[in-house]
């Protein structure tokens, strides 16, 4: 999609007055829009939601912010470009959305490069999170806070994988970034790079045989309908991203936009509570329904074989420099 057909597309769903008033730069009484591809009670969609009535608070009602999600406005893909023309105020997209724009967002994608969720969550809280989110504005996005993502696992319609030998020749969903096609290939499977909301229909019709994702996503997208095999590889915690649109961003004052930087801070340990709650619930949800859990698997194969994903895309001082640091951080 082109960046006259995402304008036009933006047009048409969020009204043509906003749209002036968002490229006019008017920093008048309104209402922020971002966008998510998840539904109205996904922890991402529910944490920018308190976002806003932070901000609704801390600016006397001068701001609010408005989620449009499952999809309405497009793909991720889709409504980063929207964000960086300032047809919307803002994104919540996994970072892998990010992964062709600013080289930076790819360390946090790595496979393996976290040693747990409380070591992810110390990296991205501290000045590695902080340097990757600033390496967005050159592009147009002013990076405000990281979100979890949980740990990413396969899932197929046929069967349970339990070696990267498993997964030749399979047809693979990834999302629309190299590193990830890159990965799949590290891993013997065929990439398809797809939009989320195509998924389940791709996967029911087999398209593709299997995805990647986590456990929420796994559940609230109905994926366990489809492909009910699903495999703890747990190969990759690629956090979610939260972003502003700079052209917009620019438009408000120093005590509006630290506003804003700080209810995104403070919306973060709100969200990390809902999520860890919602990866419970989804877990039994699809054991429940019948999921078939493949626990017993042979992780360190998996790890070894996407080495040559860092040779590809850490292959600079800069990023290795951040790789080095994640490691290095307790």
């Amino acid at each position: 999609m082109g960046k006259v057909e995402i304008f036009a597309r933006g047009f048409r769903v969020l009204g043509a007055a906003a749209l002036v008033a968002a490229l006019s730069g008017a920093a008048s009484a309104r209402e922020f829009r971002s966008a998510d591809v998840h539904p109205a009670d996904y922890p991402t969609v529910k944490a920018v939601e308190y976002l806003g009535k932070l901000v609704a608070e801390r600016t006397g009602g001068k701001y609010s912010v408005k989620v449009f999600g499952q999809s309405t406005l497009g793909s991720e893909k889709d409504t980063v470009e929207q964000t960086k023309l300032g047809a919307l105020d803002m994104v919540r997209v996994n970072s892998a959305a990010f992964n062709n724009i600013a080289a930076e967002t790819i360390i946090p994608a790595l496979p393996f490069i976290f040693r747990s969720t409380a070591h992810m969550r110390q990296v991205l809280d501290g000045p590695v999170g902080d340097d990757i989110l600033k390496s967005l504005e050159p592009h147009g996005f002013v990076g405000l806070a990281f979100y979890d993502s949980g740990a990413r696992s396969f899932y197929l319609n046929k069967k349970a994988i339990k070696t990267p030998a498993d997964m030749k020749g399979l047809k693979v969903r990834v999302q629309q970034s190299d590193m990830w096609v890159s990965m799949m290939q590290a891993l013997g499977a065929n990439p398809t790079p797809m939009p989320y909301a195509e998924v389940y229909t791709a996967l029911k019709t087999g398209v593709v045989d299997g995805a990647e994702n986590n456990w929420p996503s796994y559940e609230s997208s109905k994926h366990y309908e489809v492909a009910k095999f699903y495999s703890l590889t747990e190969h990759s915690m690629a956090p979610e991203i939260l972003v502003f649109s700079k052209m917009v961003w620019d438009t408000l004052t120093k005590e509006e936009q630290e506003a804003i930087r700080k209810a995104a801070k403070d919306s973060v340990p709100y969200m990390r509570q809902l999520w860890d709650e919602r990866e419970a619930a989804s877990q039994k949800i699809v054991e429940a329904a019948g999921g078939v859990i493949t626990k017993d698997l042979d992780r360190q194969a998996f790890s070894d074989a996407v080495k040559p994903v860092y040779d590809k895309f850490a292959a600079t001082p800069a990023l290795q420099s951040l790789v080095k640091r994640i490691s290095e951080t307790k």
